[in-house]
């Protein structure tokens, strides 16, 4: 819930499906309910939450992908045209299950799981 529902829309302005967590479930439902809906539905989380990366380094789950957003200014069309370059450009990432960071100057891709189940 800590990007704007207004995102839906300028996502849908992309060509790009998307919906708000609002219109699915609680606010307070707990990130793992989130992941574990977009998990079920075939859905990217885009998110400026750190703790959706924490939760997929903890369990090493394979998906859902997740597009985290380190941006200033989250409303500015940079941000929402960074989105959606990244999400085309990554495709194949982003199918495969991928943990994806962006900010104003680079993107970093990491494949999931983050690490291994039984691993140190």
């Amino acid at each position: 819930m800590n990007l704007s529902p207004g995102w839906v829309d300028r996502l849908a302005q992309q060509g790009v499906d998307a919906v708000h967590w609002s219109a699915i479930g609680a606010a307070t439902a707990p990130d793992d309910d989130i992941l574990s809906w977009a998990r079920e539905h075939g859905f990217v989380l885009v998110t400026n939450d750190l703790d959706f990366s924490a939760i997929l380094a903890a369990t090493a789950d394979r998906s859902p992908s997740v597009i985290q957003l380190r941006w200033q200014d989250l409303l500015s069309d940079a941000a929402i045209a960074a989105v959606v370059s990244v999400a085309q450009t990554h495709y194949e990432a982003i199918y495969r299950g991928a943990l994806l960071s962006i900010d104003e100057r680079r993107t970093r891709v990491r494949l999931l799981p983050l690490r291994e189940r039984g691993g140190s």
